[in-house]
């Protein structure tokens, strides 16, 4: 380790940005910084997000749910990006987070709130009866591999990505902290891979949908840049099968193009307000028609 050796001060202030990528949407407050409202579509739902692993997760539901005829799940999926418009008063009145994803179910009498990914796949998998058991062991293996993932994630993204990634110089301790502690996870769900084809067991569910834009991700070396040879994510031999298997599917292909701003073209699909969409929007054909 050869930063330089730091000594807190007795009570920290925010006086500068701490550096590196988002540094300047950083704040240690709450709360909208502007007033902007957000657009309404025409569907029972509006999603506000962006295609990072925590918005992909919802996207992804939604086409599954779609995918097996579940035809009130349709929605309008609105583009959130994480330059300050997540300050936005609107934005802010749906999720006091001011973070990706948030849901408005408008599908009742009175619309209302759904915001935190993993609150959002419950809510739509209780709704429709679809991808979460209904109860006994299946039920809380899923909802434990959910709820895995909402306390692991964290160390691999703020821990791991951001120090590897992101932050403004690189410090030994911090990424080989970070580094061990997400092997650890891999392990985690590689071991228990070896014996069930999906998280939860036999079935495929909301679980699965949570971990896979994460460690799925990672398993496929698409993230945090050449993280995965770093991690020698390829030993992880029942991981990579899994992610292989969810990867196929053509709701999880779909739900990943959503609300996507970033890589080739043609797997962008900034907004989704129409199965269509998927044909005719994507973002190299709105180039080229450009």
């Amino acid at each position: 380790m050869t930063d330089a050796p730091y000594t807190p001060p007795k009570v920290w202030t925010w006086d500068k940005e701490n550096g590196g990528k988002f540094a300047s949407t950083n704040r240690p407050i709450a709360g909208p910084t502007h007033k902007k409202e957000l657009p309404v579509g025409k569907h029972p739902f509006q999603l506000y997000s962006l295609a990072t692993p925590n918005g992909q997760k919802v996207t992804i539901m939604f086409e599954e749910l779609l995918a097996a005829s579940h035809t009130g799940a349709e929605y309008d999926a609105w583009l959130i990006r994480i330059d300050g418009n997540q300050f936005g008063s609107g934005f802010v009145d749906v999720n006091p987070n001011s973070k990706i994803p948030a849901l408005i179910d408008r599908s009742g009498d009175k619309p209302f709130r759904v915001f935190e990914s993993g609150a959002i796949l419950v809510h739509l998998a209780e709704k429709f009866g679809a991808f979460l058991p209904n109860g006994g062991p299946e039920r809380a293996e899923c909802l434990s591999w959910l709820f895995w993932q909402m306390g692991s994630a964290p160390f691999l993204g703020g821990g791991f990505g951001h120090f590897y990634a992101y932050a403004p110089t690189k410090i030994e301790y911090a990424i080989d902290r970070y580094a061990m502690e997400t092997k650890r996870q891999l392990d985690v769900l590689d071991r228990r891979l070896a014996d069930n084809e999906y998280l939860a067991g036999k079935d495929y569910t909301i679980a699965d949908m949570a971990v896979f834009p994460w460690y799925g991700g990672l398993a496929e070396n698409a993230i945090y840049g050449d993280a995965g040879t770093f991690l020698d994510v390829q030993s992880y031999k029942n991981l990579q099968r899994w992610t292989r298997t969810i990867a196929a599917r053509p709701a999880v292909k779909r739900g990943r193009m959503v609300n996507r701003t970033s890589g080739d073209p043609a797997g962008q699909l900034r907004e989704r307000h129409d199965a269509s969409d998927f044909d005719t929007k994507t973002q190299d054909k709105l180039e080229a028609k450009s």
